[in-house]
């Protein structure tokens, strides 16, 4: 997906590795282990996310189901002349205004190291279908700064989650209230919009 992305002509692309929250249960039912997943990010203009998309549908056969998710988040702002030219390629791009009606949001939530299956737990009892767990840590002003209950400077976990827009809000107030910052998992979350996805089974088709 790396090499997909460079070969497109994007010039900032970065991946992190991470793991499949599928639970215990989940696994041991079809006799697998934990997934380890890589998240790769990069910038495009809308020409460049087409391009992308129709090749990682071409090469990756990113368009069915267990191949991985490929998403579109839109980016409000760019700091300088000199970012954007470099993330665009010397592109400028289109004025307009953006339609603002998105099907999917990605949510965000940053949790205390280990607690990925409290948050997963809560987020399912909302409806969410699972989630990719990344490895982080946070940059807080001071090792005894914190946020509510949570340390701004320990290690740290990050899960994605993908929802429909109608989900979104029921799925961030049940991580919240069951492992919310007064919580083990001190979790916070947030979401952003999803402009484009591919390779993702219709959340709200009937199993």
């Amino acid at each position: 997906m790396a090499a997909l992305c460079r070969d497109t002509g994007l010039n900032l692309v970065l991946t992190n590795l991470g793991e499949g929250t599928a639970t215990r249960q989940q696994l041991s039912r079809y006799g697998l282990d934990r997934t380890e997943k890589a998240v790769v990010s990069a910038v495009a203009g809308a020409d460049a996310r087409k391009r992308v998309f129709k090749a990682a549908k071409r090469r990756l056969s990113i368009d069915i189901p267990g191949n991985g998710i490929l998403m579109a988040v839109p980016v409000k702002s760019v700091g300088g002349g000199r970012t954007l030219t470099y993330l665009t390629d010397s592109k400028v791009p289109n004025g307009g205004v953006p339609d603002m009606k998105f099907e999917y949001e990605l949510i965000v939530a940053i949790l205390n190291e280990g607690y990925a299956d409290m948050v997963m737990d809560a987020a399912r009892s909302a409806g969410a279908a699972g989630g990719t767990v990344l490895h982080a840590r946070g940059t807080g002003a001071g090792e005894t700064e914190r946020f509510f209950s949570v340390s701004l400077a320990e290690e740290k976990d990050v899960i994605y989650i993908v929802s429909t827009g109608k989900e979104k809000a029921a799925i961030m107030r049940a991580i919240s209230s069951q492992a919310g910052p007064e919580t083990r998992a001190g979790a916070i979350c947030f979401s952003l919009p999803v402009s484009s996805v591919a390779g993702l089974r219709r959340l709200d088709d009937d199993e």
